[in-house]
């Protein structure tokens, strides 16, 4: 059980850092409501921290630690983390799962950048769909077809963010732009980031992000529907917002490098309606065949994982993984060692 006082900070850290998650999740019942906020309350904390921290390397071995440390039995004395220890003990929380998120904030720590499409939806499974998977086991759902929907899912939002925040992060020297098509349109990544402009093969690419996201939001579907049914309207309500801020940027000619998307209030009490209505449309609709598609090849690794009955040991989630997760620790240390040395 997590307790109340934990629980209040953690719904004001979402409140203040996640305005959209908080909307969506007064839809949940109260059973996932609330470990779902202190597993985003983590998450949203986790990627925080190497966000706005200054020596990046340094706060995903910190993270690292906290997570050896909630998986032992012994989190750090911080509400958060407490609170998070109780959802991974509550719902027998894989441990692959947070793992493949801290993998995909340790490559944002080293700056990686993504050569393909493909590569890009690999960074969206660690940060996105890793977290829609523990969504999943927390509605004490092991189904592989509907986890391998909510991963379709994750990814859809992930791509909706790095469409929405280009301008954003040019203007902070990151990249998330596949460079194949930075490369086909002619653009050098260190020139963009020197004069971000929102020209047409700009446009163009942020076009594509979003055109991709649409055939992950319209294969998650089905997917909710296979979910307990008072889980569905906040689910809904998730697909829909994070939709709509695609939809503002359309609106905006894809444009996102001088204007970041945003829905109104009013748009979101829309959505939260309609999401009610389609999820009793969803009680008396027939499922689709969309459900039982194969899952993405990037997002492979966490079904397999989430639908395992059993928490799995440090190190255990598929084959290769393990040994990739040592060797970009191996490079943040080293990378927190040169700094420390200057």
């Amino acid at each position: 059980m997590i307790d109340p006082r934990d629980m209040d900070h953690c719904r004001q850290a979402i409140r203040v850092g996640s305005l959209s998650f908080h909307t969506a999740s007064k839809l949940l019942p109260a059973r996932v409501r609330d470990p779902a906020l202190a597993l985003y309350a983590f998450c949203r904390l986790a990627d925080d921290s190497v966000d706005e921290h200054q020596e990046k390397a340094d706060a995903v071995l910190s993270l690292r630690d906290r997570l050896d440390l909630v998986y032992a039995g012994r989190p750090r004395n911080a509400p958060a983390d407490r609170a998070f220890a109780a959802v991974v003990e509550d719902f027998d929380m894989p441990r692959a799962l947070p793992e493949a998120l801290l993998e995909g904030l340790a490559w944002d720590a080293v700056g990686r950048q993504y050569q393909t499409l493909s590569e890009l939806l690999d960074y969206s499974a660690r940060v996105a769909s890793a977290v829609g998977a523990m969504m999943a086991v927390l509605m004490r759902v092991r189904d592989a077809d509907a986890l391998a929907r909510a991963c379709d899912l994750g990814l859809a939002m992930q791509l909706t963010n790095i469409a929405r925040d280009v301008g954003e992060d040019a203007r902070a020297r990151r990249l998330y732009l596949p460079l194949d098509w930075m490369a086909d349109a002619g653009i050098d990544p260190q020139a963009f980031f020197a004069d971000p402009l929102p020209d047409d093969q700009i446009r163009d690419m942020v076009r594509r992000l979003l055109r991709t996201a649409d055939r992950f939001y319209y294969r998650s579907e089905p997917g909710i529907q296979a979910l307990p049914i008072g889980c569905r309207p906040g689910i809904f309500a998730a697909r829909y917002i994070y939709a709509g801020i695609g939809g503002a940027i359309r609106r905006n000619g894809y444009d996102t490098v001088s204007w970041r998307g945003r829905t109104t209030k009013g748009q979101k009490i829309g959505w939260l309606g309609l999401s009610m209505l389609r999820s009793g449309l969803t009680a008396v609709m027939p499922r689709s065949a969309v459900l039982h598609a194969a899952p993405a090849p990037e997002v492979a690794f966490l079904v397999d994982a989430a639908a395992r009955a059993r928490t799995q040991p440090r190190g255990d989630w598929g084959e290769g993984r393990s040994g990739a997760l040592l060797s970009i620790f191996a490079q943040l240390e080293a990378n927190d060692q040169a700094q420390r040395s200057l």
